[in-house]
């Protein structure tokens, strides 16, 4: 598994024992109802709707708080924020690019917020393009497998239209095109030994930087500052990080 996919893991798995739940279930209602508002109030005809709602489960968010969340997006609960979409860019330690996705009722807030994160680790906010180019939008699995070999059930995702897998210990990754996510996700999860922890669309990078140990650490810090900013939803980046800080990082 390389330093990027295993980022990736064991990122997912820091984020299910996060003690800060608090911050990550404002963060999740704010999906489902950017969601909702979006296109349908109904999850099974809303597939944004539907990957944003099972990721709030898969994090045990109460079920009242998803429900006021869609209600909000549809129109039929409290509050009225409008949320913005907007995607900043940056190059960090050793020149990795860094693509982070908000949701805000503040562009400025949010731009300055991020800017300063960024140029605060030593990186540069860059302009829209600078990083991007090197990304595509994908389709990601995260499966916990509690029976039989995991690479032989990563196998099969491929057969069922997976592009590529990375195996974890008992977590598998899946990368397939977005347009294929909703079904190979149903055809997975018919599979009782395996349990969907997490089904979203990413962005992949297309190549990879290298980074010495202490270029990851501070790549690390710095991605996990940008997650701990209030208007944050996602980080990618096209980090390759290097074994002695992952382990590190796993640790803490």
């Amino acid at each position: 598994m390389s330093g990027h996919s295993k980022w990736s893991t064991i990122k997912h798995k820091k984020g299910i024992a996060d003690a800060k739940k608090g911050v990550l279930f404002t963060k999740l209602s704010r999906e489902i109802t950017v969601a909702a508002k979006s296109g349908d109030s109904d999850p099974e005809l809303n597939f944004r709707l539907r990957l944003a709602i099972d990721n709030a489960k898969s994090q045990n968010m109460p079920k009242d708080n998803i429900e006021r969340a869609v209600a909000k997006g549809s129109g039929g609960g409290a509050g009225g924020d409008n949320f913005e979409e907007i995607t900043y860019e940056g190059i960090g330690p050793g020149g990795i690019g860094i693509i982070i996705q908000t949701l805000t009722d503040n562009k400025n807030r949010s731009a300055a917020t991020v800017r300063s994160t960024i140029t605060r680790a030593g990186g540069t906010f860059a302009s829209t393009g600078a990083v991007s180019w090197n990304f595509e939008q994908k389709g990601q699995i995260v499966l916990n497998i509690s029976e039989g070999d995991p690479e032989m059930i990563a196998l099969e995702s491929i057969d069922q239209g997976a592009e590529d897998f990375d195996v974890f210990d008992n977590t598998v990754e899946i990368t397939c095109a977005f347009s294929d996510l909703s079904n190979i996700q149903k055809q997975i999860s018919e599979n009782q030994s395996v349990t969907v922890e997490k089904a979203e669309l990413a962005l992949v990078p297309n190549s990879t930087v290298s980074l010495d140990e202490n270029q990851s650490s501070q790549t690390l810090k710095l991605l996990d500052d940008l997650e701990d900013l209030d208007d944050v939803q996602k980080v990618f980046t096209n980090a390759d990080f290097n074994e002695e800080a992952l382990s590190s990082y796993a640790e803490k």
